[in-house]
């Protein structure tokens, strides 16, 4: 199987969907990625906050289509979505592919695992589509 280009970010669950690291803290707040630093709601740290996987379900946010980019290394055009995950968190991220419809509020978005070019090798990188 192809590695994940970032695992501490994402892994695939038992049943081969992508699931996001994600943290919830004792009151309650849930945010991704996980990290150490403290709740960004009342910065409890420590064993306040206990790793979480995060379903790759959500709703869009916005969306903006880039059709010219500094970097050499993503070829335009692509876009960029942000997406409140059905779990809280709310992420930027790229959508896979480029859709032939207009993207909408509130549309459904899903994870999923693109093949990219890594570091050594191919790699599969976390983004969202519009298809289940």
């Amino acid at each position: 199987m192809t590695a994940l280009l970032k695992p501490q970010l994402y892994a695939l669950s038992p049943d081969g969907e992508p699931v996001l690291h994600g943290a919830r803290c004792r009151c309650g707040h849930v945010f991704f990625p996980m990290q150490a630093y403290g709740c960004e709601a009342c910065g409890a740290t420590g064993d306040a906050l206990t790793p979480t996987l995060l379903a790759g379900r959500g709703r869009l946010v916005a969306s903006a289509r880039v059709m010219l980019h500094a970097r050499k290394d993503r070829e335009p055009p692509f876009t960029v979505v942000t997406v409140r995950l059905d779990d809280g968190p709310v992420l930027r991220t790229l959508l896979d592919g480029n859709p032939d419809v207009p993207l909408r509020a509130d549309q459904p978005l899903y994870a999923t695992l693109a093949e990219v070019a890594g570091a050594d090798d191919a790699a599969l990188d976390l983004r969202f589509t519009t298809q289940r």
